[in-house]
C-alpha cells in the first residue's frame, strides 16, 4: 500500500475520475489537488484552486480556439506548480486529467517526478463520434480544427511516463506510437454501493415509482444528440402504444456535454419535443438527480436504454448493469466491449427507432425471459469493472510500480 508520499493530483471538475483514488489514498498520503473553483470537498485532500487568467481571444484563428484555451488551462496550473515548487513542496507522483491542457506544462516544471495522465479520448474525423450520425453533418473544416486539437494530447502523451485509458476502444484510438506507454484500466463500479433491491422504489418530482407498472429509463449529462436522445425520443410513441401501462423517467440536463451547441435559449429537449410531443402523465423529465435517486431508479427500472455515438462510454451504462437492470443499448463502440448481445444485454441499430421500440416492448411483456441475462449483466460488471477488487487495485499497483 502506498504511504507517507506527497501525490498531486490535477483535474478542472475536482474530483473527476480521481474521486476513489483519493478516498483511497487520503488517510496515509499527503494529497493536493489543483482544480477550478469548486464547493466540492474531500476529507484529507487539499484543493489548490485557479483560474485561467483570461479566455481565449476571439479574434484567434478558429482552429486554435481549443487549442489556446488549454494552453491557457496548462499556465495556470503551471503558474501554481511554480509557486508550489517555492514552497518546497515536491510531489512524489502527479497525476492529471490531458483533456484541457492541464497536464502539458508539468514535466517542464517537475522533470524528475512520474506523471500519470489520463488520457480519456484522441480525437479523430474518422471512425468515431467525428461524421457518425448524418442528421447532424459535421463542419468540413472540423477535422482541421480536430488535428489543431489533438496536438495539446499529443504533447501530452509525449511528456507523461504513463498513460490511462478506461477502455480498450478509447485505448485504440491513441496513435499507435504512444500506445504501448498508456494501460487500460477502467473508473471502477462501486458494486458493494449499487446493485438490485427486492423492493425498488423512488420519489421524483412527486412521482413515485416502486415497480407497480412497467418502467423504462434513459440517462445522459444532458440530453443531447451524443447520448442519442433525438432518437430515443422517435420510439417513445411506439414504445407507449404497444406497452399501454408503461411509464418513462428521462435523466438528464437540458445542457450540451458533447458536439455542436445550439443558439442561445435553445435546448435540444425543447427541439426534439417539438417534433414528437408526449403524454406528459406517462413521460417524466426529472432534470438531474442525486446519485441514490439515480440507483434507486436504475433498480425499479425494467428497462434501460443507453445509446452512444462511438465515443467516451458512460458510467451510467455499468451502474444500469450493476443493478441487474436490463440493459438495451446501441450497436456501437465502446458499447459492444462491454455487452454482448443475448447473454449480458441486447444490443440495437442506434438509427433504427423501430427496432429499439419492439426491443423495449419484448423486454416490457416478457421480463422472465431476461432475468438470466441481467444477472449476467451485473456478474460482468462485478467481474471486470468492480471498483474495491479489480478497478481501484490495478490503479494503486500501476502508481505503486510508478513510484518505485
Amino acid at each position: 500500500m502506498i504511504k507517507n508520499k506527497t501525490l498531486l493530483f490535477i483535474h478542472q471538475n475536482f474530483p473527476g475520475q480521481f474521486l476513489h483514488l483519493c478516498r483511497a489514498l487520503a488517510a496515509d498520503n499527503r494529497i493536493f489537488f489543483i482544480t477550478k473553483p469548486t464547493k466540492n470537498r474531500l476529507p484529507g485532500v487539499r484543493l489548490v484552486e485557479y483560474t485561467p487568467h483570461r479566455a481565449p481571444n476571439p479574434q484567434i484563428h478558429n482552429y486554435l480556439r481549443t487549442t489556446e484555451d488549454a494552453i491557457l488551462h496548462g499556465q495556470g496550473v503551471a503558474r501554481l506548480l511554480l509557486q508550489m515548487q517555492k514552497e518546497n513542496v515536491r510531489p512524489d507522483i502527479i497525476i492529471g486529467h490531458s483533456g484541457w491542457g492541464e497536464t502539458q506544462f508539468v514535466k517542464d516544471i517537475f522533470p524528475d517526478v512520474p506523471l500519470l495522465s489520463y488520457i480519456e479520448f484522441y480525437y479523430s474525423a474518422q471512425g468515431a463520434d467525428v461524421g457518425f450520425d448524418p442528421e447532424f453533418p459535421s463542419n468540413p473544416e472540423l477535422k482541421f480544427q480536430l488535428r489543431c486539437r489533438n496536438q495539446m494530447i499529443l504533447s501530452c502523451l509525449e511528456s507523461t511516463d504513463v498513460g490511462l485509458s478506461p477502455t480498450h476502444w478509447q485505448h485504440s484510438r491513441i496513435p499507435e506510437i504512444f500506445q504501448s506507454k498508456v494501460e487500460v484500466i477502467h473508473d471502477g463500479v462501486d458494486t458493494d454501493q449499487i446493485g438490485p433491491s427486492e423492493r425498488p422504489s423512488v420519489t421524483l418530482n412527486g412521482r413515485t415509482f416502486d415497480g407497480s407498472f412497467p418502467l423504462v429509463t434513459y440517462v445522459a449529462r444532458n440530453l443531447e444528440p451524443y447520448r442519442g436522445f433525438h432518437i430515443f425520443m422517435r420510439t417513445i410513441d411506439r414504445i407507449l402504444k404497444k406497452a399501454p401501462d408503461a411509464h418513462i423517467v428521462l435523466v438528464g440536463g437540458d445542457g450540451v456535454s458533447y458536439g455542436a451547441r445550439l443558439p442561445e435559449g435553445e435546448t435540444y429537449k425543447a427541439r426534439f419535443l417539438k417534433e414528437n410531443p408526449v403524454d406528459e402523465s406517462r413521460v417524466h423529465f426529472v432534470g438531474r438527480v442525486e446519485y441514490d435517486d439515480f440507483k434507486k431508479l436504475l433498480q425499479v427500472s425494467d428497462a434501460h436504454v443507453y445509446l452512444t455515438y462511438p465515443f467516451v462510454l458512460s458510467w451510467s451504462m455499468l451502474e444500469s448493469m450493476a443493478t441487474e437492470c436490463l440493459l438495451i443499448g446501441s450497436r456501437t463502440a465502446p458499447v459492444e466491449e462491454v455487452v454482448r448481445h443475448g447473454e449480458n444485454g441486447l444490443l440495437v441499430d442506434f438509427f433504427d427507432p423501430q427496432e429499439i421500440a419492439d426491443t423495449v416492448v419484448e423486454a416490457l411483456a416478457n421480463p422472465q425471459r431476461f432475468r438470466d441475462m441481467r444477472r449476467a449483466a451485473r456478474e460482468t460488471v462485478v467481474r471486470d469493472y468492480d471498483l474495491k477488487r479489480v478497478a481501484l487495485p490495478r490503479q494503486i499497483s500501476l502508481i505503486e510500480r510508478m513510484l518505485g
